[in-house]
């Protein structure tokens, strides 16, 4: 292995060395699984457009220069049928993340006209897990888990601030290919097989899982469905973790649920979760047609004989458990605690989420304690809104510059609350102070900010004061 990462080394066989060698035409396409201008940008022979071409684009290269015998032997590339030439037997992706480079191997992506998807197939690198990773608690570990771990990319991406990484899948194939991941990028991963926690039955500090969460009627593709019902593998997930975390363990996932008629999604998440400070987020809905089109795209069987056939007996199996929509989002977990937050949050946000995560969940379990002083959070403005020329703001927003971004409209009281506190003085005597001022009754201020300060704490607008018991 140190003989092709000395060539991709060399070659500047990098996430940023492909981009700029490509170019945002042919990167643009290629994000499109278009690859004849990738193809065009990667014709002057080079080693690196060899690379691109051999492991990205998928298309055979002459083998000079290459370390065709290592490419053979470790079953990342083959000989072509062409003397002196090498042709793909993985694809191989070096990963967009700090520190080294490091390199995910997956089976050979599969584009629209290549025919089957095998049901052992190995994924690559996707949106996904990138968004997982970006989730991701930024703090060192003893021990790591990721569960489901395909290619293992989380596992790579996690090597840098754990010292021991176990990766588990039910596909005996990934954890060949992980292996083949952590060889070529110098990680040191533990690998089992099995499913959910029965091959790591131990505790861990961090556990991190991009599972099989996709909703189907049959469960054809072990890289993305589980064969459980509905989503069953993502219950059993979180009812699970809180039992396999070390004390304030973190756990992160990507999950799917079902919007079922008659029951609100949140009640349905909520409960899945127990033992835990837990933090919920749905980022995006799909109607029963619209999730079926996209996981039928994903499986390349768009334009086949068989889509119709599999696109009714999806919406048939959506129509028999009453299935509205399907959510997809992501669920964090803290063991040691007991307060949740379930949110649909569709605007941007600031990435990496994992860099201010800790602080959000510290938020939401501050709201559920008394408290005594409030600060308000760092980077929050105040916005007005009034017509010309009038006294007094028909509308008062506070929103937040930076993390969330998030952006909620408050009364005069939790205006003027927050133009005053900074953490040195009790709230009630502050909000007297704001009664008196605004000729409103004391208690019913206080009364008022005791049933709104709570969210706007767990919301992360005022942060609660070191000394509040």
């Amino acid at each position: 292995m140190k003989t092709i990462r000395s060539c991709f080394d060399q070659a500047g066989y990098t996430v940023d060395g492909v981009r700029d060698l490509l170019g945002p035409v042919a990167g643009g396409a290629l994000a499109r699984d278009e690859i004849v201008p990738a193809l065009r940008a990667t014709h002057d022979g080079t080693v690196l457009s060899r690379l691109t071409r051999l492991f990205w684009l998928q298309t055979p290269v002459p083998a000079d220069d290459l370390p065709a015998e290592e490419l053979i032997a470790a079953g990342l590339a083959a000989p072509a049928g062409k003397a002196g030439w090498l042709r793909p037997a993985l694809h191989v992706e070096p990963l967009e993340w700090e520190g080294p480079t490091r390199y995910a191997v997956s089976d050979l992506k599969i584009r629209p006209g290549d025919g089957a998807v095998r049901p052992d197939h190995v994924v690559g690198v996707g949106g996904a897990s990138y968004n997982l990773a970006r989730l991701v608690i930024q703090k060192d570990v003893e021990t790591a888990l990721d569960l489901g771990t395909g290619s293992g990319v989380q596992a790579l991406l996690m090597s840098g601030r754990a010292g021991r990484i176990v990766a588990t899948d039910t596909n005996a194939r990934s954890l060949e290919l992980a292996q083949l991941s952590f060889g070529l990028s110098g990680v040191t991963g533990e690998t089992r097989l099995g499913s959910l926690f029965e091959p790591a039955p131990e505790r861990f500090d961090l556990i991190v899982s991009n599972p099989p969460f996709v909703i189907s009627p049959d469960g054809r593709f072990e890289y993305r469905e589980s064969g459980m019902a509905g989503d069953e593998v993502c219950r059993r997930l979180v009812e699970e973790a809180p039992e396999h975390l070390t004390d304030g363990g973190w756990c992160h996932l990507l999950a799917n649920w079902l919007h079922v008629e008659g029951e609100p999604w949140q009640e349905r998440v909520d409960s899945w979760i127990d033992g835990c400070d837990a933090w919920v987020v749905q980022r995006d809905v799909q109607d029963p047609a619209e999730y079926t089109e996209l996981w039928l795209r994903d499986s390349c069987e768009t334009g086949t004989p068989e889509y119709r056939t599999r696109y009714g007996e999806w919406l048939d199996y959506f129509e028999r458990h009453k299935v509205t929509g399907i959510g997809f989002g992501w669920i964090t977990l803290r063991a040691g605690g007991s307060s949740v937050k379930i949110e649909e949050l569709r605007h941007q946000v600031d990435q990496p989420v994992g860099a201010y995560v800790e602080g959000v969940v510290d938020g939401i379990a501050a709201a559920d304690r008394p408290f005594r002083k409030l600060a308000l959070a760092e980077g929050v403005v105040q916005e007005q809104f009034a017509r010309p020329g009038a006294e007094d703001p028909e509308r008062i927003v506070l929103r937040q510059l930076g993390g969330l971004r998030r952006a909620t409209a408050v009364n005069t009281v939790e205006a003027a609350l927050a133009g005053v506190c900074d953490g040195s003085l009790p709230t009630a005597p502050l909000l007297g102070a704001i009664a008196q001022l605004t000729e409103h009754d004391e208690q019913a201020v206080l009364d008022h900010a005791a049933a709104v300060l709570p969210e706007l704490v767990a919301d992360g607008f005022f942060t609660v004061a070191d000394d509040s018991a």
